[in-house]
Formats: C-alpha cells, sequence, structure tokens
C-alpha cells in the first residue's frame, strides 16, 4: 500500500438485512480494513427500509441502525459508520449531517457497492466515484436502449467497474457501449468464512429467491428474463436423475411454487429467519452443506457475462463444492475440481458423481480457489490498483 486512503463505501445492508446483502458489503469493508485504509460504511438514500419486526418496509430506522452499528462492530470498524434518511430533517445516525457532508468531501474514493445509491449533490462532491456493479447486464441492456435514468445514473460516477469479468470476451454479447470497465469480483474474508470440512453432510443447498417479476428486459427483439425460476424449471426433474438429496432455501412466496419444487423431488425451507441470523446461522448453514448446487438469471447466462455470485464464493471459502450454471465464469476460474459450470442435465450429474466420489478432495479443492481467486485483501487491492490509488 503507497498511502492510507479513505474510503466510504455507500451500500444497502439497513434497508435489506439479510445475510446476503449484509456479507456483500462486509467482507469488501473488511478486505479494505485489513489494507490499512480508513474506511467508512455509509447508508445516505431516500428508500425506506424493511424492518422484520414489523415484516414491512417502513421509515422506521431504528433495526437498520442496529443491524449497521452490531455488524461493523463485528468486523472491527466500531464507529466507522454513517445512516441518514436523507428526505427527512435530522434523519441520521452515526455522524452528524454536517460531519457526513465533509466526508464525501474529504474521502479519497467513494465506492457505490451495488450501485444501489442514487447520488445526489452531497455525494458528488466525492473527487473519484466508483460504480461497483455487482449484478452486471440489466443495466447495460436498458443503456443500450437508451433508458434515461439508466444513463444518469452512470454518468454521476467517474469510474465503472462490473462483476461482469467475461465483459468484452468473443463469446459475451453484452452491450457495452462506450463506456470502459475495470473488472472486479466479490471479496471473500476467509476469516470469517473459515475451511468447515463436514465428512457426513449430505444436502447440496443453496439460498436465494426463486421468483422475482418486473425486471425482464426486451432488447433486440428477445426478452432477458431476471427471475431465476426460469433456470430452476429447466433443471426441475434433477432428483429423478441421481440419489443425491437437495435443500433449497428459497423465498418462495406462492404456495403453488413451494408444491411444484417439492413434487419433483425437491426439499425446500425458507431462508427468512435464517438469512437474518448473519453471523449465526446463515453461515452455519453454509458450513453444514455437502455442496452447492445453484442457477443464474436468464441475462447472465445468455449473454455471458461471467457473473459469480456472492454466495458461491462464501460456499466454496467454506470449503464446500459449487456447481453453478455457467455465466462465462467457466473463462475466469479453473473448473473441474471444487467448482463445476454447467449448461446441461447430464453436466450437473456428472459434477455430483465426481463430487460424492472423492469429497474430500473436492472439499479443500474449492477452499484452495476461495483462497486463490476471492480471498478479500487481494481483489480490494487490485480493484485500487486498477482505479490508479
Amino acid at each position: 500500500m503507497n498511502k492510507k486512503l479513505r474510503i466510504i463505501v455507500l451500500g444497502m445492508m439497513g434497508r435489506c438485512p439479510f445475510g446476503g446483502q449484509t456479507w456483500l458489503y462486509l467482507n469488501w469493508l473488511a478486505g479494505l480494513k485489513q489494507l490499512g485504509h480508513d474506511v467508512w460504511y455509509v447508508e445516505d438514500d431516500t428508500v425506506w427500509l424493511y424492518d422484520p419486526n414489523v415484516k414491512s418496509i417502513t421509515d422506521n430506522c431504528s433495526y437498520a441502525i442496529n443491524h449497521i452499528s452490531q455488524s461493523l462492530e463485528k468486523i472491527g470498524l466500531k464507529d466507522k459508520w454513517a445512516f441518514r434518511l436523507a428526505d427527512r430533517e435530522g434523519a441520521c445516525w452515526g455522524l452528524s449531517e454536517q460531519s457526513l457532508n465533509d466526508l464525501y468531501i474529504n474521502c479519497d474514493v467513494l465506492l457505490n457497492i451495488v450501485g444501489a445509491t442514487e447520488l445526489r449533490e452531497e455525494h458528488l462532491r466525492a473527487p473519484l466515484r466508483v460504480y461497483v456493479e455487482t449484478d452486471p447486464v440489466s443495466e447495460q441492456l436498458k443503456m443500450a436502449n437508451g433508458d434515461i435514468g439508466s444513463i444518469e445514473i452512470f454518468s454521476n460516477h467517474n469510474v465503472f467497474a462490473s462483476y461482469g469479468e467475461n465483459y468484452g470476451s468473443d463469446d459475451c454479447r453484452v452491450p457495452l457501449g462506450e463506456i470502459k470497465y475495470i473488472k472486479t469480483r466479490q471479496p471473500i474474508d476467509t476469516h470469517f468464512w473459515p475451511m468447515a470440512y463436514v465428512s457426513d453432510a449430505t444436502l447440496f443447498t443453496t439460498i436465494g429467491n426463486y421468483k422475482q417479476v418486473g425486471n425482464d428486459i426486451e432488447y433486440n427483439g428477445e426478452i432477458y428474463r431476471w427471475s431465476k425460476h426460469h433456470e430452476w424449471e429447466k433443471f426441475i426433474d434433477l432428483p429423478s436423475h441421481t440419489n443425491q438429496k437437495f435443500e433449497l432455501a428459497l423465498k418462495a412466496d406462492s404456495p403453488r411454487d413451494r408444491e411444484f419444487i417439492q413434487k419433483h423431488g425437491w426439499g425446500i425451507v425458507s431462508p427468512y429467519e435464517m438469512s437474518l441470523d448473519v453471523f449465526g446461522a446463515y453461515p452455519e448453514y453454509i458450513r453444514q452443506s455437502r455442496a452447492e448446487l445453484t442457477v443464474a438469471k436468464d441475462q447472465n447466462v445468455r449473454l455471458r457475462s461471467g457473473w459469480f455470485s456472492e454466495r458461491d464464493a462464501c460456499y466454496l471459502a467454506s470449503g464446500k463444492p459449487v456447481i453453478a450454471q455457467d455465466t462465462g465464469f467457466s473463462n475466469i476460474f479453473p473448473t473441474g475440481e471444487g467448482l463445476f459450470a454447467f449448461t446441461a442435465m447430464d453436466e450437473i450429474v456428472a459434477a455430483i458423481d465426481a463430487i460424492n466420489s472423492n469429497y474430500e478432495r473436492h472439499c479443500h479443492k474449492a477452499r484452495e480457489i476461495a483462497e486463490e481467486y476471492f480471498e478479500a485483501t487481494a481483489v480490494a487491492s487490485r480493484l485500487l490498483n486498477d482505479l490508479g490509488i
């Protein structure tokens, strides 16, 4: 490290206080902190929050503030956060409003991770504003269609980094326009995500959402799907092709959807309660799994963005082999031991057989991949170097 930087990470872990979103930010924060930088987590938006106590969207910020404060303290960043509900006077915690506004002016870089915060005048005072795109393709399709909102959101940033590590490759069809992207990926703090070899673990699992409506995009006469249920349906008969048992911790609100999944031989449980226990039940569910089996969004699969999931990286770090639908990530990471990419049913079955035939080896290979490709300080350092700071 050449110098100590003051870094702001903009996020939404208070707005969405579940395991997946929270660890997405905590891993970045931990990696940047371990590099010796002055790191701040900031949530500063007008969007109301989800409060699990009332199971509703609300403008009551108490749950979010406690969640952020406790999470940051556990990774060694006590009192290094600020939360502001920006459309309400006096609704600022962690720092005073003036101190927060000064923080933007005096930082070296602002990382808008997930791009979840629409930058306002206060944010624009940061000298270097980086859009860190964790969910590729959607915004690129919108901008290619001339969507003014997406174009404006991107224009408020100086630099663009993306988990779309296959961008620009011959097999990638994501319309990138004139924007130049730095390639990055999900960091994993391997101290918080230790190896957890469980020889008698039985279930292949995953955690996520089953059906999400409203985000499909038409581009050049084709519909590109957002919801993962379209991809799950392609492989719904998998349990009839193998003796391996599966359990999906999927948010599937419709009884009809849950019945459909179970009818085809899958176990299904709600991820809700475990995901709220960010340092306990959520990582423990992953550690007690035998391996992960998961699909990706149609948008990433068909356009070959190279996207790879934060959750998948958590499984790998925990020493759990991962079988994931290929988005082009097989061009980036080694596959065949510990990590498997699939496009067809027979590839899933072959991967399951390979894992179960030499389970311990594949568990250790999974951990090795996490350490070599996703270790938090290495990923964070590469991004800062690519930013030239």
